[in-house]
C-alpha cells in the first residue's frame, strides 16, 4: 500500500469533544466552520490563502456579523475537510488509498487549485493518484471501492474511470510478471506470507485476479468486467470463472436469506448483472451446473422472463453435462408441484432440436473431423437419455406431478438416447408406486413407454416380481426372457457344440423382437405355431432360437410342476430367474387354454399348481436328432 506525506509542521489538531475539533495555538481562533454536526475552530488566514470557496463563505459570514460558516454538502465530510485544513496550516497529513478520494473531492469543492496557490492540494493529490495509486493493483481496487460513497463527485473527477482502466489493463498482463495480489488466498496463506514468498513462486495462475475483484460492489464490478471483456484479451473460460467466484461470494446459500425482503432486490440485481456479463460464446465459458444454479436463483427472486430465456438458451447447448440434482428446479407456483418439470421439458426439447439440426449436416464425408463431431453428438444424446430417466425417477415421487407432464418429458428424448430402458422402467415404477390410483388406460399408456427388449436381466427379474405392472407387461418380459435364453442356447450349440459362435447383439435383439407378442391374446397362437412341424420319423419340435423347443421346456413328458420343481426346471432354463406364484399362474392359464384348443384333448397343465390326474396321458413328442454325447439330455418317462 502506497502513502504520501504532505506538510512539515506537527499536527496541532485536538478534539474538544465528540463533535469539536480545534487548533492549539497562541492566537485565538476567529472562524468556526460547521461540517455537518462537527465544528472546527480555526483561523481565517491559513484557510483563505488556499481555498476560494472559503473566501466567499467567510466574506458572506462577515457581512452578516458572524464568525460561523456552515457547509452541509461537502463531499468527504468532516474527515475530508480535516485533511484540507491541516494542509492549509502546513501540518503533516498522510494520504493513503483509503482517504485520497475523500481528500480529492473535498479539495475540489473548496477550490484548492493552482490559481489560489502554487502546489496546492489538488495538484499534489493528482500526482499521488497517477504516480502511485493507479500503478498498484491493490491500491487501485481500494480506491475504486471507496469512490462509491463519493458519487457523483468521484465520477466527475474521473477517479472511477481511471481506476477501472488501470484494473482492466493489469488483468491482461503476463502472469509471470505478477508478484502480489490484493486478496488472492486460495491456498489459505496470509497476504503477508504471499508477499514474502512472491519471489519463490514461479508463475501466478491465470485467474490470479478473480478473487480480488469479488470485493467490489455489483455496480463497480459490472463496469470492471465490461472493460476487461472489451479489451478482448481474456478467454471466455476465465470470464466464466470470475463470474462464478463473484456469485459464490455474494449470493446466499440459504433459501430464507435469498428471498428475504431486505435482500430480494439486491439478489435480483446481482443475478441479472451476472447473466448480462456472461461470455458471448454460449457453448463455453460457464459450466451447465453454474447456469442451472443461476436459473434456480432467478426463479426464486422473481427475475424477468428475458433473464430466464437467456439462461435456458445457454443451458440447452450443454444440458447433457448437467446432473439430476442440478435439474431439480423449484416450481414457480405451489400449484405446479415441487419441481418445474415443464421447464426441464423445454430444456430437453431445445437440446434435442439443436442436436437434430447438427445431425442434418453433411456427415457423408469420412473425414476424421466429421466422425469426431458425430461421435460427440452420439455421446451427448446418450448422456441426455440417462439424465432424463434419472430426473423422472426423482420427480415421480411428487404426488402433484401430472400424468401428461411425466409422459411428455419421457417421450421428449429420442429413441437413440435409450439403448437400455432400465432407467425408464424404474422411473415408471416410481410413478406407479406414488400414484396407485391411476386408471387402467393411463397405466397401460405409461407402461407402453418401456421396451421390454431393452431391459437388463436385473430389471427383468424386478419386473416379473412387480405387482404394480399390468399382466401384459409381465408376460412380455417373461416371454422375451425365454426367447433370449433360447437364443443363448442356440449360440452355445452352433457348429455341433464344438465351437462357440457368438452372434452379434443386434442380430439377437432383432431375433427376439420378431418373437415378442404384441398382445397377450396372441401368445397362445404364437406358442401353438411352435408345435410339431413334421410327420413320421422326421417329426420333431423346433424353436427358431435353439435346438430344444419352448414346448419341450414347459409341456414335456413331465408335468408343469415337475419341470418347475425338478432338476431340469423352467427356472434353470431362465438362468436362475425367480418366478413368483403370480407369474406361474399366468403361464398355467396360458398353457391350459392352449391344451383345450388342440384337437379337443385335455392339456397337460392345469390352471393351478397341482399335478395332472393320473389318467391324463402326456403328449408324445419325438425328440429332435441328438446332439453330441456331452450335450445330450434325457428324460425319464
Amino acid at each position: 500500500m502506497k502513502f504520501m506525506k504532505l506538510g512539515s509542521k506537527p499536527d496541532a489538531f485536538q478534539s474538544g469533544g465528540a463533535d469539536v475539533r480545534l487548533v492549539v495555538s497562541d492566537l485565538a481562533t476567529d472562524v468556526v466552520v460547521h461540517i455537518g454536526e462537527v465544528r472546527f475552530y480555526l483561523h481565517k488566514f491559513p484557510l483563505l490563502s488556499k481555498s476560494s470557496k472559503l473566501q466567499k463563505l467567510v466574506l458572506k459570514a462577515t457581512e452578516k456579523g458572524t464568525d460561523d460558516v456552515h457547509i452541509d454538502d461537502l463531499p468527504g465530510g468532516a474527515k475530508g475537510f480535516e485533511i484540507c485544513a491541516k494542509f492549509c496550516y502546513g501540518m503533516v497529513v498522510t494520504l493513503s488509498p483509503h482517504n485520497v478520494v475523500a481528500a480529492r473531492c473535498s479539495a475540489e469543492y473548496l477550490g484548492m487549485t493552482e490559481d489560489m496557490d502554487k502546489g496546492n492540494l489538488i495538484f499534489k493529490i493528482e500526482v499521488f493518484i497517477n504516480s502511485s495509486i493507479l500503478r498498484s493493483w491493490k491500491d487501485s481496487i481500494i480506491v475504486l471501492q471507496s469512490t462509491k460513497a463519493l458519487l457523483p463527485w468521484s465520477e466527475e473527477l474521473k477517479v472511477v474511470g481511471r481506476c477501472i482502466d488501470a484494473i482492466a489493463s493489469k488483468t491482461s498482463v503476463d502472469p509471470a510478471n505478477v508478484s502480489w495480489s490484493y486478496s488472492y488466498n486460495k491456498k489459505g496463506v496470509a497476504c503477508t506470507e504471499i508477499t514474502e514468498s512472491a519471489a519463490k513462486t514461479s508463475v501466478a495462475p491465470k485467474d490470479w485476479w478473480v478473487e480480488d475483484l469479488c470485493e467490489l460492489d455489483v455496480d463497480l464490478y459490472k463496469r470492471v468486467m465490461v472493460a476487461i471483456k472489451s479489451k478482448g484479451r481474456m478467454s471466455p473460460d476465465l470470464i466464466g470463472e470470475a463470474l462464478k467466484a463473484y456469485a459464490v461470494r455474494w449470493l446466499p446459500d440459504s433459501y430464507d436469506a435469498l428471498v428475504a425482503d431486505d435482500y430480494m432486490r439486491r439478489n435480483q440485481c446481482l443475478v441479472e448483472t451476472i447473466i448480462w456479463l456472461l461470455p458471448s460464446d454460449k457453448s463455453s465459458g460457464c459450466s451447465c451446473r453454474f447456469l442451472l444454479k443461476l436459473l434456480k436463483v432467478a426463479i426464486l427472486v422473481g427475475s424477468g422472463d428475458h433473464v430466464k430465456e437467456e439462461l435456458m438458451r445457454r443451458i440447452s447447448f450443454q444440458l447433457h453435462k448437467a446432473s439430476v440434482k442440478d435439474l431439480l428446479l423449484p416450481a414457480a407456483s405451489p400449484s405446479d408441484g415441487l419441481h418445474d418439470v415443464r421447464l426441464v421439458h423445454n430444456l430437453v426439447q431445445r437440446f434435442v432440436a439443436r442436436t437434430a439440426l447438427s445431425h442434418n449436416g453433411d456427415f457423408v464425408e469420412k473425414s476424421d473431423e466429421k466422425m469426431i463431431e458425430l461421435n460427440f453428438e452420439q455421446e451427448s444424446t446418450l448422456a441426455l437419455g440417462e439424465l432424463v430417466d434419472g430426473y423422472l425417477s426423482e420427480v415421480a415421487a411428487d404426488p402433484d406431478l401430472e400424468f401428461s407432464t411425466f409422459v411428455e418429458l419421457a417421450t421428449a428424448v429420442p429413441e437413440a438416447a435409450r439403448p437400455v430402458h432400465d432407467g425408464l422402467y424404474f422411473a415408471v415404477d416410481a410413478y406407479l408406486k406414488e400414484h396407485p390410483n391411476i386408471n387402467k388406460a393411463d397405466k397401460k399408456k405409461i407402461c407402453g413407454l418401456i421396451d421390454v427388449k431393452k431391459l437388463s436381466t436385473d430389471a427383468c427379474v424386478h419386473a416379473t416380481q412387480n405387482d404394480r405392472l399390468p399382466l401384459r407387461v409381465v408376460v412380455q418380459v417373461l416371454f422375451f426372457q425365454q426367447l433370449r435364453a433360447g437364443s443363448s442356447s442356440a449360440v452355445a450349440l452352433t457348429d455341433g457344440g464344438e465351437h462357440a459362435c457368438a452372434k452379434p447383439v443386434q442380430e439377437q435383439s432383432e431375433h427376439c423382437e420378431r418373437r415378442i407378442p404384441r398382445h397377450p391374446n396372441k401368445l397362445n397362437k404364437q406358442v401353438t405355431s411352435l408345435s410339431t412341424t413334421g410327420e413320421g420319423e422326421d417329426r420333431h419340435v423346433e424353436l427358431r432360437g435353439g435346438r430344444n423347443s419352448f414346448k419341450d421346456q414347459v409341456v414335456g413328458r413331465n408335468s408343469f410342476k415337475d419341470q418347475v420343481v425338478g432338476r431340469n426346471s423352467f427356472k434353470d432354463q431362465l438362468g436362475g430367474l425367480l418366478l413368483q406364484s403370480r407369474s406361474r399362474r399366468i403361464f398355467d392359464k396360458l398353457w391350459s387354454s392352449k391344451g383345450h384348443g388342440e384337437n379337443g384333448k385335455g392339456s397337460e397343465t392345469s390352471g393351478s399348481s397341482q399335478s395332472p390326474p393320473s389318467t391324463a396321458k402326456p403328449t408324445e413328442v419325438k425328440p429332435s436328432p441328438l446332439p453330441p454325447l456331452r450335450n445330450r439330455r434325457y428324460s425319464v418317462s
